[in-house]
């Protein structure tokens, strides 16, 4: 049976570049544009055009130069955001305007003092205006995971009609529980007249670590694209992470959903993000993390030397890896000193073993880690230096 295919809408040159401190510049921006495409990612969400002169810049050198993915422009459901995203969007082979507005009580209330009415012909306009420049129109419905779910099918039915192709239900504010997320998405598929005429996207954030499992709720429950980003990086606590949706995709056959992505990419396409933005990943960072395949305990460098399965799920190759790591600490057995020393040219016998993994004991206890240099001195502390084999 072929596996659906789920689209992977990046949003790291947008909703990710919106984190202070981690502003590009328009040549930055192309170099990590092509990487996108090449990586395979559907939709390149490459700015907010009316937002600066920069930020238009930016969106007509991208659409320029994008070859297979589509290309997004962020609007609010104003006309005039609308026309210059359209503008901006001139060169794209495949351009999608992306306008939208808020929807939960919270939101109409406060943010837009209107009333429920007001917002559906809102969005109604918006779309339809959008429409007239693309045929590709994406709708969000913000503050959707907040919003009640029978105004927002009203909502998603009116903008279906308008001529939405793509309706993006996004947790705003990280708040909602993944059985709440995927609920909703069911909801929408159960309930919205015309639903089958469109994509339903997940926009999850991550204030409450929940957004990579929203997303995987909401594609369980039938949406059919996910928005997020090179290293889940974003507002606040940050997006959903592409490279582990991507990833979880992969390794759950069961689900019967993949995507296009490349994932021999994902670990330098983030430290290319990483670097380009100033952003550090952190080392227990899922899949592209320095420690995501390092292992320091004995117990499990042992599994893992015998057979990588026993502790790893992904083969580190998978998303461009070279190989696992095996850390030598104090926590470390003789079976990953004996890997490390092999490593570096020493093949010991069981009885140097031993002899070794006691000397190796009182470095290991004085350092956080031994590192290569550290087990040459071992080996001349041990008078062992002379079986070195390469």
């Amino acid at each position: 049976m072929s596996k659906e295919k789920v689209q992977i809408f990046d949003t790291t040159l947008r909703d990710g570049e919106q984190v202070p401190g981690c502003k590009l510049n328009t040549d930055q921006k192309l170099i990590i544009a092509r990487r996108l495409d090449e990586l395979g990612v559907d939709v390149i969400e490459a700015g907010f055009p009316i937002s600066s002169p920069g930020d238009f810049t930016s969106v007509v050198e991208i659409a320029k130069i994008v070859k297979n993915a589509t290309v997004c422009g962020l609007t609010r459901a104003v006309k005039k955001d609308i026309e210059v995203a359209a503008e901006a969007l001139k060169y794209a082979q495949k351009p999608r305007i992306h306008t939208g507005i808020g929807t939960s009580d919270s939101h109409i209330t406060h943010k837009f003092k209107a009333t429920r009415e007001e917002i559906i012909e809102r969005a109604v306009t918006a779309v339809s205006y959008a429409k007239t420049f693309v045929d590709d129109v994406e709708f969000y419905a913000e503050d959707a995971g907040r919003t009640d779910n029978e105004f927002l099918a009203r909502v998603c039915e009116a903008v279906i009609e308008a001529g939405a192709t793509v309706l993006n239900i996004p947790d705003t504010t990280g708040y909602c529980l993944p059985e709440e997320y995927g609920a909703k998405i069911k909801y929408l598929r159960d309930h919205v007249k015309g639903i089958e005429n469109a994509t339903l996207s997940c926009h999850c954030h991550n204030d409450l670590g929940l957004a990579t499992a929203n997303s995987i709720a909401g594609v369980i429950n039938g949406a059919r694209q996910i928005e997020c980003t090179i290293n889940g990086i974003g507002e606040r606590a940050g997006n959903t992470s592409l490279e582990e949706v991507v990833m979880i995709l992969r390794q759950h056959p069961d689900l019967n959903l993949d995507t296009n992505i490349n994932s021999k990419l994902l670990y330098s396409t983030s430290r290319m993000v990483s670097e380009s933005m100033g952003m550090p990943v952190q080392p227990n960072k899922a899949i592209v993390g320095a420690n995501a395949f390092a292992h320091s305990s004995g117990i499990h460098q042992d599994g893992v030397i015998k057979n990588r399965e026993t502790y790893e799920i992904i083969d580190p190759a998978d998303v461009g890896v070279t190989e696992s790591a095996i850390v030598l600490t104090a926590r470390s057995g003789r079976a990953a000193l004996a890997y490390r020393a092999k490593k570096v040219g020493y093949e010991l016998t069981k009885l140097q073993l031993d002899e070794v993994y006691g000397e190796f004991l009182k470095f290991a206890d004085m350092k956080k880690e031994i590192l290569d240099e550290d087990i040459h001195e071992i080996m001349q502390v041990c008078k062992l230096s002379e079986i070195r084999t390469v």
